[in-house]
């Protein structure tokens, strides 16, 4: 169907106004209705004559069979509707005390509780897995002691003609650190 605005409305309603002029406008827009009502009407007559020829094949009843069958075709539904409510808390309280299912009600539920607070601790770890950002390990690798011998201090740098690419920096980058290689410069003083 047309996706008709208020715009649209007002710019068909003045054209109409100039073409048909203001006498006529009235009786054009009764007529107009009277037709959409009559197209209406027979589309509710079909829709209804449609529902009437699928009664009386039988349609009706094999749409009803079919939707009845499809909770057979989802396996978790199916499951769920077989166990009832075998999933449901067990209730120790319904059971004599001390009597021996009474103690096996305690268990279950004991072991039912445990479960699920299993679960929930592997979702919160997974949610938590995918949620964080990746952690940097730290190398375990060699370490490199520092040279003892003189060493000569970064000085200021001398842009040339053409910096190239390793003396180009970013002014939105921030700041290096530079406080490892004052330490190294101090151990190789000492």
């Amino acid at each position: 169907m047309p996706d008709i605005g208020w715009m649209e409305l007002l710019v068909i309603g003045i054209v109409a106004l100039i073409v048909v002029g203001p006498e006529d406008l009235p009786k054009m827009f009764r007529k107009l209705g009277q037709m959409v009502g009559r197209v209406r009407g027979m589309a509710k007559e079909f829709t209804n004559a449609m529902n009437a020829a699928a009664d009386e094949s039988g349609m009706t009843e094999m749409s009803r069979d079919l939707r009845a069958a499809s909770k057979f075709t989802n396996p978790k539904k199916m499951a769920r509707d077989m166990m009832g409510d075998v999933m449901d808390d067990i209730d120790p309280t319904k059971f004599e005390e001390g009597s021996a299912t009474r103690i096996i009600a305690e268990k279950k539920l004991a072991a039912q509780q445990e479960t699920r607070e299993k679960i929930a601790a592997i979702k919160a770890a997974k949610a938590a897995e995918t949620s964080a950002e990746p952690e940097i390990e730290p190398q375990t690798g060699p370490q490199v002691e520092p040279q003892t011998g003189p060493q000569i201090e970064p000085g200021p740098r001398v842009a040339s003609a053409d910096p190239g690419p390793a003396l180009v920096e970013d002014p939105a980058a921030p700041e290096p650190d530079r406080a490892p290689q004052a330490a190294v410069s101090q151990a190789g003083r000492s």
